[in-house]
């Protein structure tokens, strides 16, 4: 049976209570126990799928497809765990099970209510799936004291009361502000908190106090007394260079120690900090630097490209090189070559994301036809392979080249894809159905060609399996026009109709990927594109 830590918010919200559950997790894992995290969030959205990144981020996809809260990247990143679709769930999906159950009449015609039907449902979800765990992080999201959030908190009362004693512990993040006025930490709004968390049942055995500025024991202290908590259990959280410096400081805060103590654990091993130590090493002590840019749409909320940006970190750690990233808006390519000449000609490398929608498209495309051209290594993922395929048809002779996503066109290089194998056989989507969930998603296997870059990137491999979301593909009825002018289809779908990756032999490194890598990079084992893609730009930074 796993033992269970609940993990909550209050004050404000970001205080990083996902980046929290994952470290505590990794220290967790360093001692040698078998961890899982999952996240619960309040919101009615089934999933995030549909809601614009300016709301949410970025959407994270997991090898079963399921379109998870961003937060799932951090689990994965930091655990190298895979998460799977029991990992995430909403309140809207969970109303929209129990509403199915009641319109099919399995509730026998009781009155269906929050108590006990939300909150079951709630409890089945964290208690699912186990396997042989030795425990399970629930990180609830929102903070405490939202309207939306009452059923999650009610849930864990209850499980507390329901798992055998000794087998949950309550770890609660706080904000303990700053007040310049008065040059004094504040422990009132944590205690507000506390006491919030309290009235609805829950007491916290762990608090772990954000602050800008260290707390005095003197008020570590405090918040212990006006908190029922022991003082060795009030972990400050300070802010941290960089969040993979984040594991080892809550380890010398004592945090995994003090979780594992509330469990009653006094004899368990030391942890292996010895890759953490390297990861910290490789960022903290650059030996030379590159200069991505990341030509894309929706690049005023970094959040929304939040794996990928992780992603280029993690290519730089295998490189001992910093890597600087310049968020580069696609718009604003599309009002003239002279001035998509001046943005790009100081990268080192160009890369362009995914994304959905006509918005920044021919920006997109003039920044694939300046790296082809000015010969600067480039990375096309998702929506960034289709452009790449789009360019390189106008180069070839079709100028009309476009996609059926941004409107009709008589040149479909790239259109909507309504049928595809995937694992559990044929799927089909209506071109005119609903958004949500719709889209190939999840891990797909690619065919390599061999003696290609792609093939050399993957260490010779002859398949890989990468993670997809996306609506429109490649139109195959191009490939043969679109590699008499140069582009290369060096990955396929095993049935040979869906192209995976491009790339141009005769440039120095220009790939295109219709999947998403970032989502499978860790700081400790970089994606190999990424890798590739910043040694390419490395060897370009050495020729300017």
């Amino acid at each position: 049976m796993a033992r269970y830590i609940f993990i909550t918010g209050g004050v404000v919200s970001s205080l990083g209570k996902g980046l929290m559950a994952a470290s505590l997790a990794a220290l967790l894992q360093a001692r040698g126990y078998k961890v899982r995290i999952r996240k619960f969030d309040p919101y009615l959205n089934v999933d995030p799928g549909t809601m614009s990144p300016y709301q949410h981020g970025e959407v994270y996809v997991t090898d079963d497809g399921a379109e998870t809260d961003l937060d799932l990247g951090h689990y994965e990143r930091f655990t190298g765990v895979s998460a799977r679709q029991a990992d995430n769930v909403t309140s809207g999906r969970i109303y929209q099970q129990i509403i199915a159950r009641e319109r099919r009449g399995d509730y026998l015609g009781a009155t269906v209510q929050v108590v006990p039907h939300v909150t079951d449902a709630i409890k089945s979800f964290a208690l699912a799936d186990q396997s042989d765990h030795d425990f399970i992080l629930c990180e609830f999201g929102g903070t405490v004291g939202d309207i939306e959030g009452l059923p999650f908190m009610e849930a864990i009362r209850q499980l507390r009361n329901e798992l055998p004693r000794g087998d949950t512990l309550s770890v609660h993040v706080t904000l303990v502000p700053y007040i310049r006025a008065a040059g004094e930490l504040k422990t009132k709004p944590t205690q507000h908190s506390v006491r919030e968390l309290a009235s609805l049942g829950i007491q916290p055995d762990v608090l772990l106090c954000r602050a800008e500025h260290p707390i005095p024991e003197s008020d570590r202290r405090k918040i212990a007394q006006f908190c029922n908590v022991r003082a060795e259990a009030v972990i400050p959280a300070l802010d941290a260079p960089s969040i993979y410096s984040v594991p080892l400081q809550y380890h010398a805060e004592g945090l995994d120690r003090e979780v594992l103590r509330g469990f009653g654990i006094t004899d368990a091993p030391e942890p292996d900090l010895a890759r953490w130590y390297d990861v910290t090493d490789r960022y903290n002590h650059p030996e030379g630097e590159v200069t991505i840019g990341v030509v894309g749409k929706y690049v005023g909320l970094p959040d929304a490209y939040k794996s990928l940006n992780e992603a280029l970190v993690h290519g730089g750690m295998a490189h001992r090189v910093k890597v600087n990233i310049r968020w580069l808006d696609a718009e604003l390519f599309e009002e003239g070559s002279a001035d998509i000449a001046a943005r790009l000609e100081p990268m080192h490398g160009i890369l362009v994301p995914g994304g959905f929608g006509e918005r920044g498209s021919e920006g997109k495309i003039a920044s694939v036809r300046f790296a082809r051209e000015r010969r600067v290594p480039f990375l096309g993922i998702c929506l960034g392979m289709q452009m790449a395929c789009i360019e390189a048809a106008r180069a070839a002779g079709f100028p009309e080249a476009s996609s059926t996503e941004f409107g009709p066109t008589r040149e479909p290089v790239v259109g909507i894809i309504t049928e595809w194998m995937s694992r559990e056989g044929l799927q089909k989507r209506e071109s005119e159905g609903d958004l949500g969930g719709t889209m190939r998603l999840g891990a797909y296997e690619a065919v390599l060609a061999g003696n290609s870059r792609a093939a050399n990137v993957y260490d010779g491999a002859d398949s890989i399996s990468e993670r997809h979301r996306h609506r429109y593909e490649v139109n195959s009825a191009y490939i043969d026009p679109l590699t008499k002018d140069g582009l290369i289809f060096s990955g396929m779908s095993p049935d040979g109709l869906l192209p995976e990756i491009v790339e141009r032999p005769d440039h120095p490194w220009f790939i295109g990927v219709q999947f998403h890598p970032e989502l499978k990079s860790k700081p400790f084992a970089p994606h190999p594109l990424f890798a590739g893609f910043i040694g390419a730009a490395l060897e370009q930074a050495r020729l300017v």
